[in-house]
């Protein structure tokens, strides 16, 4: 039941249930990221804010790209008779742990705005980190608001179709 009522059901609902989780996400992430590498002051997280917009295209490109990845280390890793936390658990790991790989090199571009080999050098000292704040802001606040916000859609849904239309 959990399945059927906490997730997507179609399209337009994986449209809904996709802007929800990268924009808390996003608005979540990056600034924390940012502040942990540049200091908590005001101005790096004002410069957060105005490459926002193109961190969050990037994040829906790259929920595009790695959700059938995702989907598929999944399967590798759960049954189908685990528990619904538990796949759920088993996904947002395989999720953050691709999304992650790709964000610690281009969000530190687009947070730059310039390319160049510096994110890539210090990758390994910088994803552990990255992983772990992103890890923990989907597992505690973006993936469980998100599935909330499905479940109280489709109760909305499904009580719309069981009041008759009384339209004349």
């Amino acid at each position: 039941m959990d399945f059927y009522m906490k997730l997507p059901r179609n399209k337009k609902e994986f449209a809904l249930f996709m802007l929800v989780i990268s924009l808390l996400s996003v608005n979540m992430i990056a600034p924390l990221i940012s502040c942990f590498e540049l200091g908590f002051h005001l101005s790096v997280w004002r410069h957060t804010l105005s490459v926002l917009p193109f961190l969050w295209l990037s994040v829906i490109a790259l929920v595009l790209l790695t959700f059938k990845p995702a989907e598929w280390m999944t399967k590798k890793i759960v049954v189908e008779t685990d528990s619904f936390q538990a796949q759920i658990l088993v996904n947002i790991l395989c999720s953050v742990f691709l999304m992650s790989i790709f964000l610690t090199v281009i969000g530190s571009w687009i947070g730059s705005q310039s390319i160049s080999f510096h994110p890539i050098l210090t990758f390994f000292s910088r994803w552990p980190r990255n992983f772990a704040i992103s890890f923990a802001v989907e597992l505690l606040f973006a993936q469980p608001l998100a599935r909330w916000v499905m479940l109280k859609f489709h109760e909305y849904l499904d009580a719309k179709q069981l009041i008759p239309s009384t339209k004349v």
